[in-house]
């Protein structure tokens, strides 16, 4: 709906407790050079959920994703942010924020699967060596968190008897698995996911989508999909995004059959986007 102004006012669910909450954005804005692309955006994300971001190409659902891990500062200078985004709490745009610890409690799937040139064991091992390289474990404590990796990820029964193949031989599906049992040995608390299906055909979307219900509950989740079916399937809350704007959050299931605002109708009936 929008106000008087022209702007885009959204619909939320009510504001729940702190200690409820895995991810809090308050009124971020973010401008890529001159170009505003987020405005005063709030989103709320339950701990151990599964939220889905939705909307049309350019509407900002990627920008955003990639602001709770700060990953849009790669970028340098040309980004800037403004407004709070908490992650189990603590504000991650706040001056002195250990990045590679924030990423560490906030891990990442692409679009593509994005496996390292190296085998399916060093793959899974990798950022478990990077972020506990001051601790020593043994073979045997390596290959147990291997198999647990790729057990919660469904992969270990496909790959334990290969696991020195190169990983970029694998299926995309299987890839992909693998680019979140990578996340997995960290111990992250939250999961981004951009568009993590959108290489993948339809079996293994399915797969995919089983696997983000068996992760439900130990890991927040949040993930963008242009897939509208996708959302309703695999997501327990859907919000709305427009023009850089939230524009409405609800469960999934209101969301779709109820909206609350015309735009949001409008997108999930297809009328744009």
């Amino acid at each position: 709906m929008a106000d008087e102004s022209g702007a885009i006012t959204g619909a939320a669910p009510p504001k729940r407790p702190a200690a409820e909450l895995a991810i809090d954005v308050e009124q971020v804005s973010l401008w890529y050079g001159t170009f505003q692309a987020l405005f005063e955006v709030d989103l709320q994300v339950q701990s151990g959920s599964i939220t889905a971001l939705i909307g049309p190409s350019g509407c900002g659902k990627s920008t955003l994703l990639r602001s709770v891990n700060r990953i849009n500062e790669r970028l340098g200078d040309y980004v800037r942010t403004t407004g709070s985004i908490r992650v189990m709490g603590h504000d991650v745009l706040a001056d002195g924020v250990d990045l590679a610890q924030l990423r560490k409690q906030v891990g990442m799937v692409f679009q593509r699967p994005n496996p390292l040139p190296l085998s399916i064991r060093e793959n899974v091992l990798f950022g478990h060596r990077l972020h506990r390289a001051d601790e020593k474990f043994s073979k045997a404590d390596e290959n147990q968190i291997v198999e647990e990796a790729l057990t919660e990820v469904l992969l270990w029964d496909e790959v334990k008897d290969r696991l020195g193949q190169r990983a970029t031989e694998l299926s995309l599906e299987a890839q992909q698995k693998l680019c979140i049992a990578r996340l997995l040995p960290v111990k992250p608390k939250v999961i981004l996911m951009d568009e993590p299906t959108s290489a993948l055909d339809p079996k293994a979307t399915e797969t995919l989508e089983h696997l983000l219900w068996e992760l439900k509950g130990e890991y927040t989740i949040l993930i963008v999909t242009h897939n509208m079916a996708q959302a309703r399937r695999a997501s327990e809350e859907t919000a709305f995004m427009l023009l850089g704007r939230m524009v409405e959050h609800r469960s999934t299931e209101d969301l779709f059959l109820t909206p609350r605002e015309q735009e949001t109708a409008d997108y999930i009936e297809g009328r744009y986007g």
